[in-house]
C-alpha cells in the first residue's frame, strides 16, 4: 500500500512538473457594444456551465476624504434588488438553479460573478444587466446596508485584535488619498453619506461605459454576443468618471508610527520604507 501511494505522489509530482513549463493559451474574443460596454468570450466545452464576471473600474481608490466606504457599500447594495428582481430575489435565482455567486471590491475595481449551467445563461444575464441599469438604490435600502457595512467593520477591524494595523500601514506609506484610506471605509463617512451621494457615486461609476463583462464557458461566440447586446445595449452610457490622482512621491526615509489598542492593550509598531511595508513585531504590555 506504501508502495502504491509512493509512486502516485509521484506521478502526480510528475504531472504537475510537466504542466508548470507548458504555455497556457485562452482563446476568447473582445467586442465593444455601441453604450461602451466591453465585452470578453470565451468558449469553453469542458462542462456544460458558464460564469460570468461584471468588472467596474472603480475602487476604494475613486473616493473622495469625506466619503469612503461607497465602493465597498455598492457590493452590498447590489444585493438589494432591481426593478425586476426584488430584494433577495437575484441571489435566490442563482442559488436555486444550481449555480453560485459572489462580489469582491479593492482599491482599483468592483466586481460581481456567477457560475450557472449552460441552459441558464439568460438567466446570469438579465440579473446583472437589471442591477446595472436598474438598481433599487432607496433610503431603506442604504440605511440597511450601512448597517451591515458599520457591522463589518466592527468586526473585521474596530474590534479586531490588530485590526486597525493596516489603515495604520497604508496611511503611513501613501501622500495621496487615493490609497491612503481603506476599502472598507470610516465610521463617520459612512454615517454622514446621503441618499443623493450614492445615487451620484452608481450613476457616475456604475454605467456600461464604465465596464466589462467576461463571459467563459460552454456557449456558441455567435448565440451570446447576440444576448448580451440584447439585455445590455440598451443601458445608457455616462460621462467618463474622473480619474483620481494615484501618483506619489518619491520616499527616501522610514516612517513609523505606534498603535495603542484599548480594547485588547497591546502595542502594535508599523514602519515603512519607500513603497515596501511591514510590521514590527509587537510588544504586548
Amino acid at each position: 500500500m506504501k508502495k502504491i501511494l509512493v509512486w502516485f505522489l509521484g506521478l502526480a509530482f510528475a504531472v504537475l512538473l510537466s504542466g508548470a513549463s507548458r504555455e497556457v493559451t485562452i482563446p476568447f474574443k473582445l467586442f465593444k457594444l455601441k453604450n461602451g460596454l466591453t465585452l470578453i468570450l470565451s468558449e469553453d466545452h469542458t462542462a456544460p456551465t458558464y460564469s460570468i464576471a461584471v468588472v467596474y473600474n472603480v475602487g476604494s481608490r475613486d473616493e473622495k476624504a469625506g466619503r469612503t466606504g461607497f465602493a465597498h457599500l455598492f457590493e452590498h447594495m447590489m444585493f438589494q434588488g432591481s426593478e425586476n428582481a426584488v430584494k433577495g430575489e437575484h441571489s435566490a435565482l442563482i442559488s436555486q438553479n444550481g449555480g453560485s455567486l459572489n462580489g469582491t471590491t479593492d482599491n482599483d475595481r468592483t466586481l460581481y460573478f456567477e457560475t450557472l449551467p449552460a441552459n441558464q445563461l439568460d438567466l446570469g444575464l438579465f440579473l446583472e444587466a437589471d442591477r446595472m441599469g436598474k438598481l433599487a438604490i432607496t433610503q431603506a435600502n442604504l440605511d440597511n446596508q450601512r448597517n451591515a457595512v458599520q457591522e463589518e467593520r466592527r468586526l473585521r477591524v474596530d474590534n479586531q485584535p490588530y485590526g486597525k494595523t493596516f489603515e495604520a500601514v497604508d496611511d503611513l506609506a501613501f501622500d495621496t488619498f487615493a490609497y491612503k484610506h481603506s476599502v472598507i471605509g470610516s465610521m463617520a463617512d459612512l454615517n454622514a453619506a446621503s441618499l443623493q451621494d450614492v445615487q451620484e457615486f452608481f450613476k457616475r461609476y456604475y454605467a456600461p461605459n464604465n465596464a466589462t463583462v467576461a463571459i467563459v464557458g460552454d456557449f456558441k461566440t455567435d448565440e451570446v454576443l447576440a444576448k448580451v447586446k440584447t439585455y445590455f445595449e440598451s443601458i445608457p452610457a455616462q460621462p467618463a468618471p474622473p480619474r483620481p490622482d494615484i501618483s506619489q512621491p518619491e520616499q527616501t526615509a522610514e516612517r513609523r508610527k505606534q498603535l495603542e489598542d484599548q480594547s485588547r492593550s497591546f502595542r502594535a509598531s508599523t514602519s515603512c520604507t519607500g513603497f515596501r511595508q511591514a510590521i514590527a513585531p509587537t510588544t504586548i504590555r
